[in-house]
C-alpha cells in the first residue's frame, strides 16, 4: 500500500506541477508580489540605503535619483538636448536677471561697477504638493496635527499612520523658505559655505538663526520666516527675487539642484513636533515636494518605493533633442503627458550575481553592467563595443554615455619628493620627475585591465561635452603623448628615462647618493588591495621607482590629504553643473586640501599664480572666444607643470530590457524618471516565455523511479498474493 500511495503522490506533484506551469501567469520564480502582474511599475534596486532626503542636506548622487524625482527646483535640464541646457521647470520662463550698480540703477552685465544681480523668478500658477499630513487642515483651517507633548505623538510609528492629509498650492514663499533653510547654520547643508560668498545677506542670516534656535524650548519650532534676510524678497504670491553680489553664472545651474527645491513651512512646523523625531520621522527620511513622484514606502532593509504624484501638474515629454534622438525613438512620444510610470519599486540588492540574472529574467527592467557580466554583456571588436549576440537576442539596449567627470592620479605638490618644492632648480628636477611618472603611468592600459574599456584617457580636468573641452591635435597633452597618423601616442618609455636622468635618478636612482627612489601611493584600500596595486608597482618599476603602497581607513586617508602627509594618489570628481569653472577649480591654489584644513577640493594643493589669477577672470565669464583662450592657457599650465599624472574620463554603459522606452543617459541631471516608459504588457509576455518551468528532468526522473521500482512493486504483489492464497489453504 505504501508504494501505491507514493505512485499516486508523484502523480499528483505531476499533475499540480503542469497546471501551475499552464495555469498560472506568475513565473515560479518571480520576486514580485502576484497582485503586481502586468502593472505599469518600473523595477529597479539599490545596493545601500539613502542618507538623507532633505533637499538642503542631501549631496549624493544615490540620494539624488530618489529625492529628485519628488522635489521640483525651479529649473531644470533638457532631457535630450546636448551640449547640456537649462529650461524652466516651475518657472514661466528662466529667471530675468538685472545687474545693479551700488546705486541699485541697471547696468550691463559687463560693467566695471556692476554691484549686484537680481534674479526674478515667476511661478506658473496651478501647482500643488502631493497629499501630506503636515498640510491636512481642521474645520477652522487649523493644522489637523498639533502636538503639544511627546506622548500625542507615541500612537505614530510611521507617516503612513497619519490618516488625514491635505495639499495646497505652491507659492513664492515656499522657495525664499527653502533657501532660508539653506542659510541656516544648524542644518549644514554642504552648499551654504559657496552660495554665501554670493547670496546677499546668507552670512548675515546665520547668527540670529543660532540665536533664535538657543533660545528655543525642546520641541519648538523655529519659523525661519521671522529671521530677516536681506538677499530674498516674495514679490507677491507668484514671483520672487534673489540678490546676488556682484556676479555669478554658475547661480544659474545650482536652481536646478534639489537645494533650491521648495519645502513648505508647514512640513518644516509638522516635523518639528515633539516626538516625531524619536520615531524618525522626520523630513530627512520622509521627503514632501511637487515633482512627478512621492515616497510611499523607505525600508532600507527591503524595498523604497515611489508613487505617481495624484496633483502633479501638467507637464508634457519634450518634442525636440538631438539629431539622431528622432532615429532612436526618443520623440515618439513628444508632448505626451508627463510621468509615463505609476510606481517604481527600489529594491534592496547587496550583490551583482542575482542582481544580474533577475535582469535577464526580466524581473529587473534596466541594469548596469558589472565587471563579472561584462563578457557576456558587451562585445569588442575591430568595429568598437556592442551588445553582445546574447543581449541582442534578447531585444536589450545599450546607452552608453560618457560622464562628465575626472578620474585622477595626483601629485601632493606640497611633497618635498615629488612636489613644487625648494628652489628653481630643485623644482625644475621635480617637474621632469613628475613628467616621467606621466609617461610610464599608462592611462589607456589601466582603463582596459580595469574598467573593461569603459573610459577615455584625457588631456586636461574638462571631460568631453564641458566647454573648455579640446578635442584632436589642438588639445593634445604634449608632455605626455605625440600627434602621430592623426592620434596622441603615448611617448616611450625610453623617454620617460632620460627624464629620469635629468631630474637626478638615473635608472631610478639618487645620482649622488646611489640610493633607490622610492614612493608612497596612498589609498583607502588595504596594502593588499589587489591588481590594479600591481600594476601600478609594475609601471614604476619600468622607471627603477619602488613603489610603497600605503592602505589606510577612508579617516586616515582624509587626514593624510588634509596635513598634507600623502605623496601619490587616486581621486576623481564628477560634475555639479556643466561649466569648466567646475573642474578647473579641483587645481585652484586657494582650493587647496592643507590650506582649507580639508575643505577645498584641490588634493594636489597645486598653487601656480598665473593659473590663478586666470581662473579668477575666468570663472565668472560667460562662454565665449576670450573664455576659450583663457581655458586654453590654463590647460597649457597644468600640461606643463603635471600636478596630475594623469586623468581619464569614465563612461556609462546601461542595459534596457526591450519594453523601456526613452532611456537616454544625462549625466547631470538625475531627475528623468518622469520621461521613462514601459510596456507592462511585452514585459509579462517576455517574462512567461523565459522562465517557463522545465518539467521534461522531472518527468523523466519520475519515470525512471518507476521503472526501477517496478520489479519490486511485482515481487511484492506476488509475495502479498502468495500469503493470502496460504491463509486461504490453511483454513
Amino acid at each position: 500500500m505504501k508504494i501505491r500511495e507514493s505512485f499516486i503522490g508523484i502523480a499528483l506533484m505531476l499533475s499540480t506541477a503542469y497546471w501551475v506551469s499552464g495555469c498560472s501567469d506568475q513565473a515560479w520564480n518571480n520576486p514580485h508580489p502576484a497582485e503586481d502582474a502586468g502593472k505599469n511599475i518600473l523595477y529597479s534596486n539599490f545596493s545601500g540605503p539613502p542618507k538623507h532626503l532633505d533637499p538642503v542636506i542631501s549631496y549624493s548622487a544615490d540620494e539624488g535619483r530618489f529625492i529628485d524625482q519628488i522635489y521640483d527646483p525651479p529649473l531644470q535640464y533638457h532631457y535630450l538636448k546636448r551640449p547640456f541646457e537649462l529650461e524652466a521647470n516651475t518657472l514661466t520662463a528662466l529667471p530675468e536677471i538685472v545687474y545693479r550698480n551700488a546705486d541699485e540703477q541697471p547696468v550691463s552685465a559687463e560693467a566695471e561697477d556692476l554691484a549686484y544681480s537680481d534674479y526674478y523668478f515667476d511661478i506658473k500658477p496651478g501647482i500643488y504638493y502631493q497629499p501630506h499630513p503636515a498640510l491636512a487642515l481642521n474645520d477652522d483651517g487649523e493644522p489637523y496635527y498639533a502636538f503639544e507633548t511627546a506622548a500625542e505623538a507615541s500612537q505614530y510609528s510611521a507617516l503612513s499612520d497619519f490618516a488625514q492629509t491635505g495639499t495646497r498650492e505652491l507659492v513664492a514663499a515656499d522657495y525664499t523658505y527653502q533657501i532660508r533653510r539653506l542659510a541656516d547654520p544648524t542644518l549644514l547643508s554642504p552648499i551654504r559655505g559657496l552660495l554665501a560668498q554670493y547670496i546677499q545677506g546668507m552670512t548675515e542670516f546665520a547668527e540670529p538663526a543660532k540665536e533664535a534656535r538657543a533660545a528655543q524650548q525642546d520641541g519648538e519650532w523655529l519659523d525661519l520666516r521671522t529671521i530677516e534676510f536681506d538677499g530674498i524678497e516674495v514679490i507677491d504670491r507668484y514671483r520672487f527675487r534673489v540678490r546676488l553680489k556682484g556676479k555669478y553664472p554658475q547661480f544659474s545651474y545650482w536652481l536646478a539642484f534639489h537645494f533650491f527645491a521648495p519645502v513648505p513651512p508647514e512640513a518644516d512646523r509638522f516635523y518639528s513636533m515633539p516626538g516625531m523625531n524619536d520615531r524618525n520621522i522626520t523630513l530627512d527620511w520622509y521627503p514632501i515636494g511637487t515633482g512627478p513622484y512621492m515616497m510611499t514606502k523607505n525600508d532600507p532593509n527591503e524595498a523604497i518605493v515611489l508613487e505617481r504624484n495624484p496633483n502633479y501638474r501638467d507637464d508634457f515629454y519634450p518634442a525636440e533633442g538631438e539629431p539622431a534622438d528622432r532615429a532612436a525613438g526618443l520623440l515618439d512620444d513628444a508632448g505626451q503627458a508627463l510621468p509615463f510610470i505609476d510606481r517604481v519599486v527600489y529594491r534592496l540588492e547587496k550583490e551583482s550575481i542575482p542582481l544580474w540574472s533577475k535582469f535577464l529574467q526580466g524581473y529587473y527592467d534596466r541594469s548596469g553592467v558589472a565587471s563579472d557580466s561584462f563578457d557576456q554583456a558587451i562585445s569588442i571588436d575591430a568595429e568598437g563595443i556592442a551588445l553582445s549576440d546574447d543581449m541582442r537576442d534578447r531585444g536589450i539596449k545599450l546607452d552608453i554615455a560618457v560622464m562628465p567627470g575626472t578620474y585622477y592620479f595626483g601629485f601632493n605638490m606640497l611633497d618635498e619628493v615629488v612636489g613644487d618644492t625648494g628652489t628653481a632648480e630643485e623644482r625644475e628636477r621635480k617637474r621632469l620627475l613628475r613628467h616621467a611618472i606621466a609617461i610610464a603611468y599608462d592611462q589607456e592600459e589601466y582603463i582596459s585591465i580595469f574598467y573593461n574599456g569603459r573610459g577615455e584617457t584625457g588631456m586636461s580636468p574638462i571631460p568631453p561635452g564641458i566647454f573648455g573641452y579640446q578635442q584632436g591635435e589642438e588639445g593634445v597633452n604634449t608632455s605626455v603623448f605625440d600627434w602621430v597618423n592623426g592620434k596622441p601616442v603615448r611617448k616611450s618609455i625610453d623617454y620617460a628615462k632620460e627624464l629620469m636622468a635629468r631630474a637626478g635618478y638615473p635608472d631610478g636612482r639618487n645620482a649622488e647618493t646611489g640610493e633607490p627612489l622610492v614612493l608612497n601611493f596612498d589609498t583607502t584600500v588595504s596594502s593588499s588591495g589587489g591588481a590594479s596595486h600591481d600594476w601600478l608597482i609594475k609601471k614604476m618599476k619600468q622607471l627603477g621607482i619602488q613603489l610603497n603602497i600605503r592602505g589606510s581607513d577612508y579617516n586616515r586617508f582624509k587626514e593624510k590629504m588634509k596635513t598634507g602627509n600623502a605623496q601619490l594618489f587616486q581621486w576623481g570628481w564628477l560634475a555639479d553643473y556643466p561649466d569648466a569653472e567646475n573642474f578647473l577649480f579641483l587645481l585652484y591654489g586657494p582650493n587647496g586640501q592643507v590650506v582649507t584644513q580639508g575643505a577645498g577640493v584641490n588634493s594636489s594643493n597645486y598653487d601656480n599664480p598665473r593659473y590663478n589669477e586666470l581662473f579668477r577672470e575666468m570663472k565668472l565669464m560667460e562662454n565665449s572666444p576670450e573664455r576659450m583662450a583663457i581655458i586654453r592657457e590654463m590647460i597649457d599650465i597644468t600640461q606643463h607643470d603635471m600636478p596630475w599624472a594623469s586623468t581619464f574620463h569614465p563612461h556609462s554603459y546601461v542595459l534596457n530590457n526591450a519594453w523601456v522606452y526613452n532611456s537616454k543617459p544625462h549625466g547631470i541631471s538625475k531627475a528623468v524618471l518622469k520621461y521613462m516608459r514601459i510596456d507592462p504588457e511585452q514585459r509579462s509576455a517576455m517574462q512567461e516565455s523565459s522562465n517557463r518551468p522545465v518539467l521534461w528532468p522531472l518527468l523523466l526522473v519520475t519515470l525512471l523511479i518507476i521503472v526501477l521500482a517496478l520489479p519490486g512493486y511485482v515481487g511484492y504483489r506476488r509475495r502479498l498474493n502468495h500469503r493470502v492464497n496460504t491463509v486461504g489453504r490453511q483454513r
